[in-house]
This record gives structure tokens, sequence and C-alpha cells, in this order.
């Protein structure tokens, strides 16, 4: 057994302070006068009919032609390559 075991053994044994006695009611008196926060602004539904009408207009929107280089990191040369980047040729 080490100190801070003993020191916690100890104070597991030792009697509740007097100060203590109570606390619980004072603390749910203290929660219970404090006023409900509410949401304002949009809130949680506003973002979700936001992130709806985005994904609604995107859907409609044409495609562009995707470019004839492929992205894939594993895939032949990358013109997103750390080298590529650094040096400045495609």
């Amino acid at each position: 057994m080490d100190d801070l075991d003993r020191t916690l053994a100890r104070l597991a044994g030792a009697p509740v302070p007097a100060s203590l006695d109570g606390i619980e009611a004072q603390v749910f008196a203290r929660i219970g006068a404090q006023p409900v926060a509410r949401l304002t602004g949009l809130g949680v539904g506003g973002v979700m009919v936001a992130a709806l009408a985005i994904g609604m207009v995107g859907a409609e929107l044409p495609a562009t032609a995707s470019p004839a280089v492929s992205l894939s990191p594993l895939g032949g040369a990358s013109p997103l390559a750390p080298s590529v980047l650094l040096i400045g040729e495609p």
C-alpha cells in the first residue's frame, strides 16, 4: 500500500463534514432557480431544412464533364501528388 491508498482509506473512514449536509438539495434548488435556455435563431430544424434545400438544388444542377485525368492515389501519375505540386509541372 502506498501513501495514496492510505490517504484514500483514511478519507473513506472519516465522517462526512457538517457543511456538506443537505448539499444535494441546495444544488437542485439553484439549478431549478435558473431560467430554462430556449433555442433562438434557426435551431436544428432550420439547419435540416437548409441542408435539404441545398441537396435538392444541387441534385438539379447539371453536372460538368469530369477531367480526363484520374485522381486515384494508386493509379498512375496523379496531378495532386506532392512531387508534382512542388515542381509545378502537370
